[in-house]
């Protein structure tokens, strides 16, 4: 069970949530475990996200991210609004080859036109396995 904000819209719950974060984040096996404007975390499997030398693919990484980070400036946007993501970033720090991964996002600037949010990687034993930085565009849909 997703746990999410009190007054959440219903618009915003069957756009974000019921999707399940779009068909992209069901393929790769994104689970949203919290979800908010400040703080939102998920995990997804290794397994079935991996590269050609059995590690996590640096992409799987950052589709994770942008999941979180777009699903998390949504919710800060509100009804009526998108996030439209326009500039992101990820620093890779140590490989994985089986297992969870579980991402926590915090908003660095939550403002009127744009969010800002740190997406922090890590593995089942906490170690940090890479950074993503996103910034969403928020706008009138």
């Amino acid at each position: 069970m997703t746990k999410l904000p009190e007054h959440l819209a219903p618009e915003l719950f069957d756009r974000l949530i019921a999707s399940g974060g779009g068909e992209l984040a069901r393929k790769m096996g994104i689970e949203y475990l919290e979800l908010s404007a400040e703080h939102s975390v998920a995990t997804m499997p290794v397994e079935g996200n991996t590269q050609v030398i059995g590690i996590l693919h640096g992409g799987a990484h950052v589709v994770l991210g942008e999941s979180l980070g777009s699903i998390s400036s949504a919710i800060h946007a509100g009804p009526g609004r998108v996030a439209v993501g326009i500039e992101i970033n990820a620093t890779h720090s140590r490989s994985i080859s089986s297992g969870t991964v579980t991402a926590t996002c915090i908003a660095l600037s939550l403002g009127r036109t744009l969010a800002t949010h740190e997406i922090v990687i890590r593995d089942e034993q906490g170690r940090r396995l890479s950074t993503v930085r996103m910034t969403n565009f928020l706008k009138d849909q």
